[in-house]
């Protein structure tokens, strides 16, 4: 049966997309809604579980959205976590955000992570379980070089900018070392 979310939107506000917006190309199936943005103004479209899924406590599942896409060219899709299924049940997308390239065109399935280590989580078909936001990519050409030009921060990485407080920024070498 199919599943209508066209009243998910505020009486009286209608989807929008950017005047000069490019098409994003939908195959679904009948089981999940077209992806919509909940608000007008939301960069993300809402994407449904396409399947009943039990995600065990500390658990993940790879679950389907019933969705195959054409992306723009120049674009790429990242699927990213809904805050409310991570604030209220610890529910996140685990290679968050996942990456759609516009070249793909195969099943988008969202890898779900369940951080709740006491309690499964179940999903129903219908249930919106991420967002994919569609962002414009760069495709730089790559010239390897010997030296990268000086910079203000140059190798500081990790807690390189002071971490949670109003303190100075730690300048311990095993503190600036990124990756």
């Amino acid at each position: 049966m199919p599943v209508d979310h066209t009243d998910t939107l505020p009486e009286g506000e209608a989807a929008t997309s950017a005047p000069d917006a490019p098409t994003l190309r939908v195959l679904r199936s009948d089981a999940v809604p077209t992806p919509h943005r909940a608000h007008p103004d939301d960069a993300g479209l809402d994407l449904a579980s396409a399947e009943d899924v039990v995600i065990p406590a500390g658990g993940r599942a790879l679950v389907d959205t019933g969705l195959a896409l054409a992306l723009p060219p120049g674009t790429v899709g990242m699927v990213c976590p809904r805050s409310g299924l991570a604030a209220r049940h610890g529910v996140t997308v685990l290679n968050g955000p996942g990456i759609v390239d516009a070249g793909y065109r195969g099943p988008i399935k969202v890898a779900l992570h369940n951080t709740d280590l006491s309690e499964p989580f179940a999903l129903h078909v219908g249930d919106r379980i991420a967002q994919l936001v569609v962002v414009p990519f760069l495709a730089p050409q790559l010239v390897e070089v010997d030296t990268l030009d000086e910079t203000a921060r140059a190798a500081g990485g990790f807690g390189s900018s002071g971490g949670f407080g109003s303190g100075d920024a730690p300048t311990g070498a095993h503190e600036t070392t990124e990756g």
